[in-house]
């Protein structure tokens, strides 16, 4: 080891990884599956936000939520689950999902497949050329001869508001890692995030109020899809406050409530408040200076994820900007990685459109599930993408409630299917599904998606009955007008 502030010459590689999180990890493993010598560079838990902070522990808080609803809408079993949720019981769960927030697995599972793991921040300090401070504040250099892959994600953004700093705002990483419920909570924003925790707190003991800057939630799907979504929380008994924005907080004791301030005038007092407004690219330290690049900048990257107007640095996940989805930063690892084993082979490169090397899913059917009661679901483009791009479309809608298999899932089943069609070609450009125990039929729309499945061979897909599946046969059937 060398003195702190000393930089030690380090070890050259293959390729050197900045970010351990599962985008890093899959880049790591498609690298060395390769056979190029590999090293990663983390300044946190191996393992990243989705393994501690998001994925996991969100839907670890979820899923009892969701079942116990579930339950409730089944006759002979809904008298047993009229009761409150254990929330001791629920916070291990969680806890056992993020191995205590502790990383020895991951770690062990990156060193299995051959790479070398960095503790410490890494930092560009030239072209292929990667300086890791440690812990203990000790420098070395270790420098890449065929690529730099930035896996380093997201962070997310907190508005600079009057008394924010005292307030001590809840981000997600307080809101998916609480040991407790506060007694009321208040959450800024209608995305995702927003709404997922809305749902896990509000179940597990708090009074929530949401408050959204825009008309409704989930504004990046259908429409609908927020509607059921808002209606659903509403009768869980949390609020919603639409076209409303928080001007300043106030929590003058520390361990006191905190007063949020609207711009209608209005005030609401919580214990807590969480901010769901958006996520920021992890590459303000990141040293991009160095290679000319503007820090704290997203990094714009070609189909094979190679970062424009560089032949050796390549950004794969969040920090892209493409994609904010832990399953599709996993893809584009996957992706990236073969890319950079083909290059450093001197390999042709396939990088047209569903090539071996270009990541065309992040335009054309990027899936996702909203883990709310109802489940939201959606593939590829929304009407209005897809009349914004310029396709002539016609949007076909069915009520999942009127699929056999919705009746038996569920009494008083509520949902709502849409397939979105490009006339010119007969193949199927989005699709969406809200309703209960729907986030497993987004598969198959995501096969029919990316794989451009014509409308006539999907006649010939038989759904098995009586399955909720069974809305693809009645989703066809009114695209035939039969």
């Amino acid at each position: 080891m060398t003195d702190a502030g000393k930089i030690s010459e380090g070890s050259s590689y293959d390729v050197v990884v900045i970010g351990a999180g599962p985008v890093g990890e899959n880049v790591a493993d498609r690298a060395r599956a390769a056979g190029l010598t590999t090293a990663v560079v983390e300044s946190e838990l191996v393992g990243g936000e989705c393994s501690y902070w998001a994925c996991m522990p969100s839907k670890a808080l979820l899923r009892p939520v969701v079942a116990r609803a579930d339950a409730r809408r089944v006759p002979g079993l809904s008298a047993a689950v009229q009761g409150p949720l254990d929330v001791g019981a629920v916070l291990a769960k969680r806890d056992e999902e993020t191995s205590h927030w502790k990383d020895d697995g991951q770690v062990a599972w990156l060193e299995s497949v051959g790479a070398d793991v960095h503790r410490g921040t890494g930092r560009l300090t030239g072209p292929r050329e990667v300086t890791v401070t440690a812990p203990d504040g000790t420098e070395h250099r270790l420098t890449a001869r065929h690529a730099v892959a930035v896996c380093t994600g997201t962070r997310a953004v907190v508005p600079a508001l009057p008394g924010i700093a005292e307030a001590r705002p809840w981000t997600s990483r307080e809101a998916t890692s609480a040991k407790e419920a506060p007694g009321r909570l208040v959450v800024v924003g209608g995305g995702v995030v927003g709404v997922e925790m809305a749902t896990a707190w509000q179940a597990l003991g708090s009074e929530v109020t949401l408050l959204i800057r825009g008309g409704g939630l989930l504004p990046k799907m259908e429409p609908f899809a927020g509607e059921l979504v808002a209606d659903a929380l509403r009768e869980a008994g949390a609020k919603i406050r639409t076209g409303v924005s928080v001007t300043a907080l106030h929590r003058p004791a520390p361990d006191g409530p905190v007063t949020v301030e609207l711009d209608d005038g209005d005030r609401v007092e919580a214990d807590e408040i969480l901010f769901a407004t958006g996520r920021a690219p992890r590459t303000g330290e990141l040293g991009l200076e160095t290679i000319g690049l503007e820090p704290g900048s997203w990094l714009t990257v070609d189909d094979s994820c190679l970062v424009e107007g560089t032949d050796w640095l390549y950004a794969v996940g969040d920090v892209n900007h493409r994609a904010l989805l832990t399953h599709q930063g996993k893809y584009q690892a996957r992706i990236a990685g073969a890319a950079i084993a083909a290059r450093a082979a001197k390999a042709p490169v396939d990088t047209a459109p569903w090539g071996a090397h270009a990541a065309t899913a992040d335009h054309a059917a990027v899936p996702q599930v909203v883990f709310t009661d109802p489940e939201a679901a959606s593939v590829g483009l929304t009407l209005a993408e897809a009349e914004r791009a310029g396709h002539r479309v016609r949007a076909v809608d069915h009520d999942l409630a009127a699929v056999a298999g919705s009746g038996l899932y569920a009494d008083g089943y509520r949902g709502r299917a849409r397939m979105i069609v490009d006339l010119d070609r007969e193949i199927l450009l989005g699709v969406t599904f809200v309703g209960p125990g729907i986030g497993e039929l987004l598969h198959s729309a995501t096969v029919a998606v990316a794989g451009e499945v014509p409308i006539a061979r999907l006649w010939h897909a038989v759904p098995a009955y009586p399955t909720i599946s069974e809305v693809w046969l009645r989703l066809l059937e009114s695209f035939r007008g039969q």
